[in-house]
């Protein structure tokens, strides 16, 4: 490595990734494991929508970060847990389309799924998400996004 300074403990299980290689694609759907997605951004790309399922929560402290560059037009993204042991807890906030206000949204206990329409839940180009497995099976979540017409919660149970 070059150009290489460290100043205290450093820790890293498949993080610190920046600069060349640290975006992937998703335009298809796709189950994300550590190696190849924790510690980079996801660029949710494709108009029709895809569906991205997260490893089991283990505790890892890995980040999953997702970005929205194509606006969804027709079905959902749909990012989820890998099974019903998994759960997220955290919020939505969600810039309104009417005057300077937001929604703002917290996941339920059973929250295992978050559905961006491009409408009212989300899903239009800038939205942010991001997951950090923070203990056996539970993710952090924090979103930021806009949303249109009457805004709705993007979480829901839905992995049985």
């Amino acid at each position: 490595m070059a150009s290489t300074t460290f100043s205290g403990p450093v820790t890293s299980t498949a993080g610190f990734i920046s600069g060349s290689g640290s975006l992937v694609t998703v335009d298809a759907n796709v189950t994300l494991t550590a190696a190849s997605n924790a510690g980079r951004t996801m660029l949710l790309d494709v108009a029709s929508g895809a569906t991205v399922t997260l490893p089991a929560a283990t505790g890892t402290g890995n980040v999953y970060k997702f970005f929205v560059k194509t606006t969804v037009t027709s079905n959902d993204y749909i990012i989820q847990v890998a099974s019903a042991d998994d759960t997220m807890a955290g919020i939505a906030i969600v810039a309104n389309d009417g005057g300077d206000t937001a929604s703002i949204f917290e996941t339920a206990a059973d929250s295992d799924t978050i559905t961006l329409d491009g409408s009212t839940t989300g899903g239009i180009l800038g939205g942010q998400i991001e997951l950090q497995d923070v203990a056996s099976g539970v993710f952090s979540v924090a979103i930021r996004q806009a949303a249109t017409d009457t805004e709705a919660t993007p979480f829901s149970a839905a992995v049985s």
